[in-house]
Order: structure tokens, then C-alpha cells, then sequence
């Protein structure tokens, strides 16, 4: 199966200021070599991958494989310290890659500055949708959840999946406010986000495990709706039919957005996606020499481990 590994940023660092860490250069360099050697095609640059400036950043990838991306980050003169976005072809399906920083000045380096987002990740996603006609566009989005959030209901089409980190979001489900799907990314790399997709057609993708949850609750409101139905034809004074109905009346409601869920998978859509998290744990096999690295980096036992 064709594989495309990201990182929505932050990844780095663990705090946007240095010093916090004897350590932190080092700790970041492994980071950055094995995001590499994972084959990690792009990253988006957050607050705590600037920790050390740009300078670090791109002596840091010089060489490998990994884009850095922003849309928005600028220098004093107003010119991108990264690259917008990057083209990648992937099973057949062209994927348009946009990386977001969050808005603002840089703390740790003068005239550093990060643009408003929205409209830089906008601009850039409809140009790949013109220019490069791409089957689909991820924004890697190092930023507030809810900047990402107000992405995901302003981008209309021009943006199928927003990938967030910046605040250390505990993992959830696969969330779509109108076209765009919103993911979180996680937080400390304890664990892979898996994004399974089938990309045969147009329109918003599907989530798959939406939909069988949506049987899964029509199935349950099919029971609750007999049950009252029955109820209310058993029902003798006027007070209590009445309470019978207004209850078939919300189940009725209910029912009908339900069904277009579970109706959204069957009408040749082709497009859709299944969202899992492999969770890092003590069940996987360490590499001996890359332990031995990342213990003499963070010793068992310490405060930073």
C-alpha cells in the first residue's frame, strides 16, 4: 500500500523558548534524522520547531529528503523563509502539501513574523487546485485549534484535510464542519495517525467509521421508535398521546440526518477515509543502537524521559 508520511510541526522542541533543556539541540537533530529516515515527506513549521531560529532548521534538513513548509512565516522584508507548499505524487493520486505557522513575531528571532494564516493557506491551496490540478490537499497547520477550525469552515473546497497541532490536543475522531476534514495530530509522538483513503471520484470524502457509527445509532433509534409508537397506541388520555408524539416527532427527525449518513457511502462517492492511531508503547520492539541514542539523550529515570 502506497504510503505518505507527514508531521503538522511542533516536533522539535518542547517548549517555543530555549534553555529549557541542557539537551535540546541534540534531542532535536535525532528528531530530525529519523523523521527523515522514515521517510517523512514534509512538516509544517510550529512555534517549537523554532526554538533555535531558522539557521537550526535548515542546516538541520540540508540534504534530506523532508520539505519544511510555510505559507505564512516571513522575514522582516517580507519574503517566505519556506517554501508555500510542495507536489507529491503518491499511488497515482497528486497530494498538494501547504504547511501553516502560527500568527505573529517570532520570540526567539527579530523580525521573524508570522502572517494571518487563513488567507495564506487559502491562496495557496486554490493555486495548487489551479495550477497543478492536485487530486487533494492536506494542510499541515501548526496553529491554534481553533484558527484551524475556523480553516476548515471558510476553505470550501479548496481544502480536503487540515492536519493541527499546537496545543497538545488529546486524539479524536476525523471531524468535518463542510468540506474540509479537520485531524489532530496528537502530542509528545506517542503515536501514528493512519489515514486510510480511496480516492476515485469528487466531493467531500466520507468517513467510513462515521457512517457505520450512524447505523450503528439508526439501528438503536429504529428500536426506541417502535417502542414509542407502541406506546402511544396504547395511550388513552390526551396528555400522554401527546407526549407520545412530540417524542416520534424528534425520532423522526433524528432518523433522517442519520440516514444520510449511512445513504452518503452508497451513491459512488469513491472518495473516502478511515482514521486509526497506532499508540506507542512498550508492545514495540526498541531498535537497540536508537535506544541507546535516545537514552543518553533523556536517561531512564529523569524528569525529561
Amino acid at each position: 500500500m502506497p504510503v505518505l508520511v507527514l508531521d503538522a510541526g511542533n516536533a522539535l522542541f518542547k517548549l517555543p523558548t530555549p534553555g529549557g533543556d541542557p539537551k535540546e539541540k541534540e534531542r532535536a537533530g535525532l528528531l530530525l534524522e529519523q523523521m527523515d529516515a522514515l521517510g517523512t515527506t514534509a512538516m509544517a513549521v510550529g512555534a517549537r520547531d523554532l526554538t533555535l531560529g531558522t539557521d537550526f532548521l535548515v542546516k538541520g534538513t540540508k540534504d534530506r529528503k523532508m520539505k519544511l513548509l510555510s505559507a505564512n512565516l516571513v522575514d522582516a522584508g517580507g519574503k517566505l523563509l519556506f517554501p508555500a507548499s510542495t507536489v507529491v505524487t503518491v499511488g497515482g493520486v497528486k497530494f498538494g502539501l501547504v504547511g501553516l505557522s502560527p500568527e505573529g513575531p517570532v520570540a526567539t528571532q527579530k523580525g521573524l513574523m508570522g502572517k494571518p494564516p487563513l488567507p495564506a493557506a487559502l491562496a495557496e491551496s486554490r493555486r495548487l487546485r489551479a495550477k497543478d490540478k492536485v487530486d487533494v490537499v492536506v494542510v499541515l497547520a501548526a496553529v491554534p485549534y481553533l484558527e484551524a477550525v475556523r480553516l476548515s469552515t471558510e476553505a470550501g473546497n479548496a481544502v480536503d484535510f487540515i492536519i493541527q497541532s499546537n496545543d497538545s490536543r488529546t486524539l479524536g475522531v476525523a471531524q468535518r464542519e463542510d468540506f474540509a476534514v479537520l485531524v489532530a495530530g496528537g502530542e509528545r509522538g506517542r503515536q501514528l495517525g493512519r489515514l486510510e483513503l480511496a480516492v476515485d471520484g469528487t466531493g467531500p470524502f466520507v468517513d467510513l467509521d462515521e457512517v457505520t457509527r450512524a447505523q450503528q445509532n439508526l439501528n438503536i433509534l429504529d428500536t426506541n421508535l417502535q417502542q414509542a409508537k407502541q406506546s402511544l397506541a396504547a395511550a388513552k388520555d390526551e396528555r400522554t398521546r401527546k407526549m407520545w408524539q412530540e417524542t416520534i416527532d424528534s425520532f423522526e427527525t433524528r432518523r433522517k440526518g442519520l440516514v444520510t449518513q449511512t445513504e452518503a457511502s452508497k451513491q459512488g462517492v469513491g472518495r473516502t477515509l478511515r482514521l486509526s492511531y497506532l499508540m506507542l508503547g512498550t508492545g514495540f520492539t526498541d531498535d537497540p543502537a536508537l535506544k541507546q541514542r535516545v537514552e543518553r539523550i533523556q536517561p531512564p529515570g529523569s524528569a525529561s524521559h
